[in-house]
């Protein structure tokens, strides 16, 4: 049985290489990101096994630029813990990947929460406009 904390993980490599071919690069104050809508048939068009058909899913990077594994794993947490506040925000199924930057470490929590929020409104907002688009072009 899943837990509700890692049903919204984007997990696989494969996943990640897919937002990245798919999507352009996205940039907020304190990070940039990459999103792309799921697909629910694979390229076989048999239906996708881990695809749940209206949750989002969200992947983290934090490069060894980012300094050492300690604030590379504090900068995670708290990302994490941002996302999980504001995951209600994203409705449509969008696999979404963010790069924080290194100022998120220093950064009070609630201002990388209104960050993560703002990121998520925007990508809802264009999500809906692509699969509108999306759903118009198949009609």
């Amino acid at each position: 049985m899943k837990t509700p904390a890692i049903t919204f993980r984007l997990r696989k490599h494969a996943d990640y290489q897919r937002v990245y071919k798919t999507s352009r690069k996205q940039f907020a104050k304190q990070m940039s990101y990459f999103f792309v809508l799921r697909p629910q048939l694979g390229p076989d068009g048999t239906p996708l096994r881990d695809a749940d058909a209206a949750s989002p899913r969200v992947g983290l990077t934090v490069g060894k630029v980012m300094g050492k594994a300690v604030d590379r794993n504090r900068i995670k947490r708290r990302m994490r813990e941002a996302v999980r506040k504001n995951l209600s925000t994203l409705s449509t199924p969008v696999d979404v990947v963010l790069h924080p930057r290194r100022s998120v470490i220093d950064l009070e929590f609630a201002t990388l929460e209104r960050e993560v929020a703002n990121v998520f409104r925007v990508i809802q907002k264009t999500a809906e406009k692509q699969q509108h688009a999306q759903s118009a072009s198949v009609s």
